[in-house]
């Protein structure tokens, strides 16, 4: 892909992971109560943070999804789920375990065409919720692991479901439940899309493998997913081979920022099948289905840890890593930093709201960008 051209895409989002001890309610709660507007706020053309909603201090908001239908932002955290109205970014509802939610520690939220929420949780499981009706699945039920991290459906409304365990298919008129382990380039999936063909993504810890229906193919770093380890960066300790107990999940090794290019975090498919993928030092990857083109710091991204991954309807990018909020028009690239309102650098989710919006998932944050309307 030539970096001069613009990207002509659809605006799907994707729910992302990045994995952290869980940490249970009464360790810390949740509470989007301090609504912080940003004084003096840096503007990259005319996107700047509008405001910052303080969420805890040692909480984690890890997903990010928009149901459209009810004008609503689902906002997953290490201590609940949060329902927010759009409108004037209100909070509608919070559920804890208490109201039916498996976990507090939620990874991935997915909304389905029937206006289910479904909440894959940090091993609590999986739980769909809808008007004030639970119901939560487990390994008895089918489900490959209680540790769920990615959600994604196809046309005919198959949910497939990412665990640590491998990827779930769920049959919406049957229930009936599948697992794919072997066929996978690893076990540990963390991102999962669907692209016009019907055919199924899958972001893993050992790379990236795709199901059309019938045949699975998989790539790697030997394929081309993830840049070169040009400064050197002390490779990970994950291997995806390891029980949860010794699952090393830190980035940072003695300070420095890890590298790991096999290990995708998010994935996303634009609107001509190409698929852009978040590595772990590796960058931000896209692939046309025969060739690999990865994005770094040294063009421009923010970090090379990418955690998230946004499109709007335009077509501009919006990644989030290790070291800030970067935006990508096929041209430009612009970050959002602790100068911009950001409070922490780590962007867990991102997501593009239906009047343009931004908004982006930290540790003890969720922030709002767009266009400051009373600048004239």
């Amino acid at each position: 892909m030539n970096r001069s051209s613009k990207i002509q895409v659809t605006s799907i989002l994707t729910f992302l992971f990045f994995g952290m001890t869980a940490i249970s309610a009464a360790d810390s709660e949740s509470d989007i109560g301090d609504r912080l507007s940003i004084e003096n706020p840096t503007s990259h053309g005319n996107i700047e943070v509008l405001e910052r909603y303080e969420i805890g201090q040692s909480v984690y908001a890890r997903a990010l999804a928009v149901e459209t239908g009810t004008n609503s932002l689902w906002v997953g955290t290490s201590a609940g789920v949060h329902e927010i109205d759009l409108r004037d970014q209100s909070i509608r509802n919070t559920f804890t375990r208490e109201h039916g939610l498996a976990n507090e520690y939620v990874f991935a939220i997915g909304i389905d065409q029937a206006g289910y929420k479904w909440f894959g949780t940090n091993a609590g499981g999986m739980s769909r919720y809808r008007d004030g009706k639970w119901k939560t699945w487990f390994p008895m039920h089918g489900l490959a692991d209680y540790w769920v991290y990615a959600f994604a459906w196809q046309p005919d409304g198959t949910q497939w479901i990412g665990t640590w365990a491998g990827a779930n298919s769920l049959d919406p008129a049957t229930g009936e439940m599948k697992t794919y382990l072997s066929e996978l380039v690893n076990e540990w999936v963390y991102g999962i899309a669907v692209d016009s063909k019907n055919r199924v993504w899958f972001g893993t810890e050992g790379g990236i493998s795709r199901f059309d229906g019938k045949d699975w193919v998989s790539w790697d770093h030997a394929d081309g997913l993830g840049e070169k380890n040009s400064d050197k960066k002390p490779f990970s300790r994950n291997t995806g081979l390891g029980t949860r107990s010794r699952h090393d999940l830190g980035v940072l090794s003695g300070g420095e920022a890890t590298y790991n290019p096999n290990y995708v975090f998010s994935v996303l498919i634009d609107q001509q099948d190409n698929l852009w993928a978040g590595t772990w030092g590796g960058g931000l990857a896209w692939f046309n289905g025969e060739q690999w083109h990865n994005y770094t710091v040294d063009d421009g991204l923010a970090g090379d840890i990418v955690y998230s991954i946004a499109m709007e309807p335009s077509g501009v990018l919006w990644i989030g890593t290790n070291n800030g909020l970067s935006r990508f028009d096929g041209n430009e690239w612009t970050t959002f930093g602790r100068n911009d309102g950001f409070s922490d650098l780590n962007v867990y989710a991102v997501v593009v709201t239906p009047n343009g919006e931004i908004w982006a998932g930290t540790k003890g944050a969720v922030v709002r960008l767009g266009i400051n309307k009373g600048d004239g």
